[in-house]
């Protein structure tokens, strides 16, 4: 019999955190005049009676877990700070369904960044904050995760990092609370010195504030429904692009670089492969950019730079529609959006060390097949690689891309037209934010679509955010029988 205690506790500490998170907004109205504060108010108090009962109720049942345990916990977590997130989404003058509240809220936690919302340049101060909170708390909660429970459950190959992130943490702190408190501190360091850098470059402090907590979340909110578009400035598009691509790389490589190995970003495999491609895919872009839309060099590169920093680390900024930048354009962002971030980062999607998992597997088996009799050995970050970590990475690839069709088809049944199914199905697997076309593309949101379609993608977003397998593994049989 599986004991709940563990996991309930936990959860009610995340609960309580979040109702304390609450109070922030709710200062922000209640300083700008605004009754939401009221909402908010409300809300922290149901949360934190809630969260406190349940962490009372199971502090007797220990604090350490087992593998099925932490499963449970994880899933579990991510959905009950959800809903009790959409409470002042659902209560607040915005007058939203619950099922807009939870995709809301579903969109924040996960740093998805696909909204419901229209009218965010003249939102409640409250609300906008409350947005931005969510994405900034869901992504310093995946880093944690990324480094403390994925590798534990071996999933979609996290295994890989397991021996090397103990290796690095024996060396840099003795603990692994300890590795978590530091890189907290960075992530906060980085969110400060971001909102600086957008302060000085134009926007106002609240702007500032909000647009650099969903910068280095990689979450994409904005103030304004316009995004990142409505400043029309070249300074604040080149800020958030450096944003963008620093929450792309693994935090625990900038904690063992403030501990004095500075080189330690330019040695890592996985972080050149991923400057490799955006640099290739933005090359290209802006290429297409100047030669068949007719754009500046400059111009061409501020905007192809911009977009494909914001659409491989899932932040879904905009500052143009790149569905209208021609046909070569579109499939390039469309396979963009799978690609993703670095392992232990705050990016979304497949993650670039699945590919090169991948490619040194496939060119080991291409050199089988020319030389039967030798012993070939597929290679990451200069270390061979398991086989349970191949097998697993190929597990990951097969889900998937199954997850994706069947949310695509389900999206298809639902009435939605082929384009906007597929892209949303792509953007909400991979966390991206905006799709492709006019409904659910970069000028548009996703608030026209059927209650139906809104839960089905607030499901995709979940099992994005969580590498797919930590949440079916609970729909299996044998999970609960173990």
């Amino acid at each position: 019999m599986l004991d709940f205690r563990p996991v309930f506790l936990v959860v009610g500490i995340l609960l309580t955190t979040l109702a304390v998170g609450m109070i922030i907004p709710a200062a922000a109205d209640a300083v700008a005049g605004h009754p939401e504060w009221q909402v908010f108010a409300a809300s922290a108090g149901v949360t934190m009676f809630v969260g406190v009962a349940m962490a009372l109720a199971s502090r007797a049942g220990g604090t350490s877990f087992t593998v099925r345990q932490a499963f449970v916990m994880t899933t579990l977590s991510w959905i009950a700070i959800t809903v009790f997130a959409a409470l002042p989404f659902a209560f607040s003058e915005l007058d939203m369904s619950f099922t807009d509240a939870f995709f809301e809220a579903m969109s924040g936690i996960t740093t998805t960044g696909s909204t419901v919302i229209t009218g965010l340049d003249s939102a409640p101060p409250g609300i906008l904050l409350w947005r931005a909170l969510l994405q900034w708390l869901g992504g310093i909660g995946i880093i944690v995760m990324a480094i403390a429970v994925m590798p534990m459950l071996r999933v979609g190959g996290m295994q890989l990092f397991r021996v090397e992130a103990s290796e690095q943490s024996e060396k840099v702190m003795p603990r692994a609370a300890q590795i978590a408190t530091a890189i907290g501190v960075i992530y906060l360091g980085l969110t400060v010195l971001w909102a600086g850098a957008y302060w000085v470059a134009g926007m106002s402090g609240f702007e500032a504030m909000v647009h650099s907590m969903t910068t280095i979340a990689t979450g994409g909110f904005s103030t304004s429904d316009a995004s990142l578009g409505h400043f029309a400035s070249v300074s604040i598009d080149a800020i958030a692009t450096a944003g963008m691509l620093v929450g792309g790389l693994p935090f625990l490589l900038y904690l063992r670089t403030v501990q004095g190995d500075f080189r330690v970003l330019f040695r890592d495999t996985q972080v050149r492969s991923f400057f490799a491609i955006v640099a290739v895919v933005v090359i290209t872009s802006a290429a297409w950019l100047w030669l068949d839309n007719g754009l500046d060099p400059l111009q061409a590169i501020r905007y192809a730079a911009f977009n494909v920093a914001s659409v491989i680390t899932g932040t879904g900024y905009s500052t143009a529609d790149y569905g209208l930048w021609g046909s070569f354009a579109v499939p390039i962002f469309f396979f963009l959006m799978f690609i993703g971030g670095c392992a232990g980062s705050t990016t979304c999607g497949i993650k670039v060390f699945r590919f090169q998992v991948l490619y040194a597997a496939a060119h080991t088996q291409i050199q089988h097949l020319l030389q039967p009799h030798g012993v070939f050995i597929p290679y990451y970050n200069r270390r061979p690689i398991p086989d349970d970590v191949i097998v697993s990475v190929l597990s990951f690839f097969f889900v998937f891309g199954l997850t994706f069709a069947l949310l695509a088809m389900g999206l298809g049944i639902l009435g939605l037209d082929f384009l906007t199914a597929v892209s949303s199905a792509a953007t909400a697997i991979s966390n991206v934010g905006p799709g492709l076309g006019p409904v659910v593309g970069p000028a548009g949101n996703f608030q026209s679509l059927p209650d139906a379609a809104k839960w089905l993608l607030a499901a995709g977003m979940l099992l994005g955010r969580l590498e797919l397998f930590t949440v079916i593994v609970l729909f299996t049989r044998s999970f609960w029988r173990g």
